[in-house]
């Protein structure tokens, strides 16, 4: 992919577009409760819902951990700061891919724009793109949005962009991993063929990670997310 400035304006090219599948869009709900997405008329919890009402003890004890060592309201600042950071990347992103121009002078919006960069600096095997920030919901069961499918490396991709304050273990973020799988059988289930995933991120200081899964990881992650969603909705139903 080639990063090519305009004026003051940003487009990327050296890809193509096809409209492979027609595509859903769901409404993604954030202000009753738990995310949910509406699909068919149901409200349906989102993937991190799951995630996050199925986290490990150890997980959640890590995160107190955390929290008290930096402080409550330090660590909500750096949370919310992440957030942010990680929403105007995604729009960067976002932009560029469907060709509209954009360029966010203030300061955040230059952080959130090298980091951007950076990822697109690294997207050279995508050749293809089938579509972007795209809803995705297996029955009634998980529904989310992935920010690209396409070709990557010429295998049909599921991949999302990651923001991050520093660089990670392949440990540290399972919960993408789940996060793929889930959005990977709903896509078999209700479109195509999925070969592999991708987790592109890049931490705020411009430093670039990529994990791939291949057909053997999304595979297993595939089977222990169903694990994670019959324990979210045994819980739903003991409330």
């Amino acid at each position: 992919m080639k990063l090519i400035r305009q004026d003051t304006s940003f487009i990327v090219t050296d890809f193509k577009w096809e409209k492979k599948y027609a595509y859903a869009k769901y409404t993604r709900d954030d202000d009753h409760g738990p995310r949910t997405y509406k699909v068919d008329e149901k409200k349906v919890p989102s993937v991190t819902t799951i995630l996050s009402a199925t986290q490990s003890e150890d997980k959640k004890q890590s995160l107190d951990a955390w929290r008290q060592r930096v402080g409550y309201e330090q660590a909500q600042k750096i949370t919310t700061q992440a957030a942010s950071r990680g929403t105007e990347m995604h729009y960067v992103l976002e932009n560029y891919l469907n060709g509209v121009g954009y360029l966010n002078l203030s300061t955040d919006g230059a952080t959130a724009r090298i980091m951007a960069h950076k990822i697109i600096d690294n997207l050279d095997p995508l050749k293809l793109i089938y579509g972007s920030e795209v809803s995705l919901a297996y029955e009634d069961k998980w529904a989310g949005s992935t920010d690209l499918i396409g070709q990557f490396n010429n295998k049909e991709t599921i991949i999302d962009f990651k923001q991050s304050n520093k660089l990670k273990k392949e440990e540290w973020i399972e919960d993408y991993f789940y996060q793929i799988a889930a959005y990977s059988l709903a896509h078999k289930k209700n479109y195509g063929p999925i070969e592999q995933g991708l987790i592109a991120m890049c931490t705020k200081d411009g430093k670039y990670q990529q994990f791939l899964m291949d057909e053997k990881k999304l595979l297993e992650y595939e089977s222990k997310w169903f694990d994670r969603v019959q324990k979210y909705h045994t819980m739903s139903v003991n409330e």
